[in-house]
């Protein structure tokens, strides 16, 4: 009697260890990278995000929050043009959000305190259902003055 129970067991979890890549109505966004800790003038700050979605409705926008603890004027919040991806279910993709540290034509990041700031970049990423990820945050990044 011992046996039919134990590969029963076995059964079930061989079987739900064995699922799939689930995709969520609500988009999930995940931080991948960044290609600095270290910001210094003239500099691109760029962050690698992947994301997935059921439907593939994602909306155009990341919605973006710099959080710097030390210095209370450089926070700020922004959004970011989410590249085209083509809609299909079970969608998923990756992104680079890049800013500038005194660069033309990139949005611009520095710090505001007359020092270095060390800020956190928080990231959300909205459906057009409305649907909200979580909220990601990126490694301390310290701006160099």
């Amino acid at each position: 009697m011992r046996y039919p129970v134990l590969i029963s067991l076995l059964f079930i979890f061989v079987f739900s260890s064995c699922k799939k890549d689930k995709f969520n109505t609500i988009p999930a966004l995940k931080f991948e990278s960044v290609n600095t800790r270290d910001l210094y003038p003239g500099e691109q700050l760029q962050f690698t995000l992947s994301f997935t979605d059921a439907e593939g409705d994602v909306s155009n926008n990341v919605y973006i929050e710099e959080i710097a603890p030390g210095c209370a004027q450089s926070s700020f919040k922004d959004t970011y043009t989410v590249p085209d991806f083509p809609s299909t279910k079970n969608q998923k993709g990756e992104m680079k959000v890049i800013f500038g540290y005194n660069i033309s034509g990139l949005s611009n990041i520095s710090p505001k305190c007359m020092r270095n700031d060390t800020a956190i970049f928080r990231f959300a990423l909205q459906d057009k259902a409305m649907n909200v990820s979580d909220t990601i945050d990126s490694p301390p990044i310290i701006l160099h003055y």
